[in-house]
């Protein structure tokens, strides 16, 4: 595949923020989950689906893969 058609493999802002906040959220309510602590797991759960919405949200805002506020770094 050229670098013209690779479609960039979630290498942006978008993805790699969507991607942290969500397995953030998702280790925090697993160790809440396993302590038996109800509302923080699910403010947890909620952080984690959040984290998920985020991706399409900033690549809307064009922080996603050839949006217009994100630079690809060289490679070479």
């Amino acid at each position: 595949m050229t670098p013209e058609n690779d479609p960039g493999h979630g290498h942006s802002p978008a993805a790699w923020i969507a991607v942290s906040v969500s397995i953030a959220g998702l280790a925090a309510a697993t160790v809440f989950f396993f302590l038996g602590v109800w509302t923080p797991f699910w403010v947890s759960m909620a952080v984690f689906v959040g984290g998920l919405l985020l991706g399409p949200l900033l690549a809307a805002m064009g922080y996603g893969v050839r949006g217009p506020k994100w630079q690809p770094k060289d490679t070479h």
